[in-house]
């Protein structure tokens, strides 16, 4: 089994067709092919099932791509160690955060420290950025806590209370706080399942035995947002996260604190990476005071 076998192979997966990998790697088709069709005779296993000029994963093909992932990212790391090493600091960074809100203000602090780096960002809900370092597409994750896993380390980042925001034409436009029961059968536009911001306020909720209708799930606080600009609901949102706006103001819980705690968080098995270090380094001199 070749190095190159493996790489041409994992092309092929992660893109999901010979064509495709052959233009990533640079090399000839038929030599993506060759090499794929060596590697299955050697083994005696069927790693694609072709139909026409598709391609599909067997499950052995499956469980081999998990574990070049991993083969992959090693070999990066490799590479960005020797890049790093001394005072040179280079390499890539795939970033998945919640939101660009503390991503941006980490990252600014992160580039006018080492120019070298570059950075790619990803962004959705906590859990779909966790599923991401999994998946081997991010390198580390800034997300609010979600459940805690043996492979995970989360390093805490920040803390920020939950707010709500209202509409110029809802009758809380005028006062800065409210109590918690008063929500009671409020109509409210929340984020998708799988957003710590929405666990944390309904969980509030539920031990406080109030209900609110829900009219309308969206996925995205940008989109939120916007629901609540054009008057449809109630928006729920960490407060440091809120965009101002003349039709739109925030109202504080005032008799129970709700927060979401964020935190850095990446696979154990990477924790000598020094580009990820180095960005928990930077990320604690911003900590909880997102721009500005």
């Amino acid at each position: 089994m070749k190095h190159s076998q493996l790489r041409s192979f994992h092309a092929a997966a992660e893109l999901g067709g010979f064509t495709a990998a052959s233009k990533a790697l640079r090399i000839s088709q038929p030599t993506i092919t060759t090499q794929v069709r060596e590697l299955e005779a050697q083994y005696g296993v069927e790693l694609f099932v072709r139909r026409g000029r598709n391609v599909f994963l067997t499950p052995v093909g499956r469980e081999l791509h998990e574990i070049t992932k991993r083969l992959i990212h090693l070999e990066l790391e490799a590479k960005e160690f020797l890049e790093a090493h001394g005072s040179h600091q280079a390499g890539q960074l795939r970033l998945a955060a919640v939101g660009p809100f503390h991503a941006t203000d980490v990252l600014v602090a992160l580039k006018k420290q080492y120019p070298k780096i570059q950075v790619s960002v990803q962004l959705g809900n906590s859990r779909r950025m966790l599923e991401r370092l999994f998946e081997f597409t991010a390198d580390v994750a800034m997300i609010a806590h979600f459940e805690d896993d043996p492979k995970v380390e989360m390093v805490p980042f920040s803390r920020h209370r939950v707010v709500v925001f209202v509409h110029q034409d809802h009758r809380w436009f005028k006062r800065q706080s409210i109590s918690l029961t008063e929500l009671e059968g409020e109509d409210f536009v929340l984020r998708e399942k799988g957003s710590t911001t929405r666990l944390a306020f309904e969980t509030a909720l539920e031990k406080a035995g109030i209900t609110i209708n829900s009219v309308m799930e969206i996925g995205s606080r940008e989109a939120v947002w916007k629901a609540v600009e054009k008057g449809i609901g109630i928006g729920a949102i960490a407060d440091f996260e809120f965009v101002p706006h003349p039709r739109l103001k925030t109202v504080e819980i005032s008799d129970v604190e709700i927060t979401t705690n964020y935190h850095i968080a990446f696979l154990k098995e990477r924790r000598q990476s020094r580009l990820i270090q180095t960005l928990i380094r930077i990320a604690k001199t911003v900590g909880n005071s997102p721009s500005g």
